[in-house]
């Protein structure tokens, strides 16, 4: 019996010591800090989440990237001074969000001594503007100034045109020409008619003295300058007062700009301009 006795005070205190072992180092004292998973979750609460291929991604916890679905990972704040809505990249994320950067002025267009930058274009002046038409109805047999950009001289030859109405009325000043001491009326009507459709009075006198009739009558510029659109080609029919040839005289030019609204009280008549190409 005192045998029995003695082995279960034996397992007790063995069972004793083993609880002392295993429970007694994690007992907390009296006044000491417990810490737990909880608190390690509220140390983490501030961390933000980024996306190693959007670093402008940047989320309060965890999850996928909006814009390509990988897993976020902890954005390093904190380590230079940087805020929860400051984010720092390297120069191969940088590369990689082809993310690009310029500097911005206080006022658009302005190069900081008072002056407005603005962009415009040269333009022909449209008062120096002139139209080489056709003054009577008929045929471009031949064009000889047929591209833009070609210098016309005034009295320079342009086309040559085939006109039945034209040749009608150099027979109507030959007739009246043997008439002209009995019907002088008639013979200066015919002559101006011929003068309205641009011919010079030397050439109705060379009508009268050769008693030929041209069948291809010549037009001769009016004007000096640069042709600026070419209106008919060779083999068209033109009508009376249809243009042929646009000209420009291209010594004097207008400087267009652009500008916006904001910009419109800062012109004023008589200012300076500088015009740079």
């Amino acid at each position: 019996m005192k045998k029995n006795v003695l082995y279960l005070v034996a397992a007790v205190f063995v069972g004793l010591l083993c609880g002392y072992f295993i429970f007694g180092t994690n007992s907390t004292a009296p006044g000491e800090k417990v810490h737990n998973d909880h608190d390690h979750e509220e140390v983490g609460s501030n961390e933000m989440w980024t996306c190693s291929m959007h670093p402008q991604i940047m989320q309060s916890e965890p999850g996928d990237c909006p814009i390509c679905g990988m897993d976020l990972i902890p954005a390093e704040t904190g380590a230079d001074g940087l805020s929860a809505n400051e984010i720092k990249m390297t120069e191969n994320a940088i590369a990689l969000a082809n993310i690009q950067t310029t500097i911005v002025g206080s006022v658009a267009g302005a190069s900081g001594d008072n002056s407005i930058l603005l962009s415009g274009k040269i333009v022909p002046n449209d008062e120096n503007n002139a139209v080489q038409a056709s003054y009577f109805d008929g045929r471009l047999e031949r064009l000889h100034v047929n591209y833009e950009g070609q210098k016309i001289q005034k009295g320079q030859l342009l086309a040559t045109i085939y006109s039945p109405n034209l040749v009608a009325a150099q027979q109507e000043l030959l007739t009246t020409a043997t008439l002209k001491e009995s019907q002088p009326a008639l013979y200066e009507a015919v002559r101006n008619k011929l003068k309205l459709w641009k011919l010079s009075d030397a050439q109705i006198a060379a009508i009268e003295t050769t008693g030929k009739v041209e069948d291809n009558f010549p037009i001769y510029a009016t004007v000096t300058g640069t042709v600026t659109e070419v209106t008919a080609r060779e083999g068209d029919y033109v009508k009376q007062g249809q243009p042929i040839l646009k000209v420009s005289n291209l010594t004097t030019v207008w400087a267009e700009f652009d500008a916006y609204e904001n910009q419109i009280s800062s012109l004023k008549v008589g200012q300076k301009i500088k015009v740079v190409s």
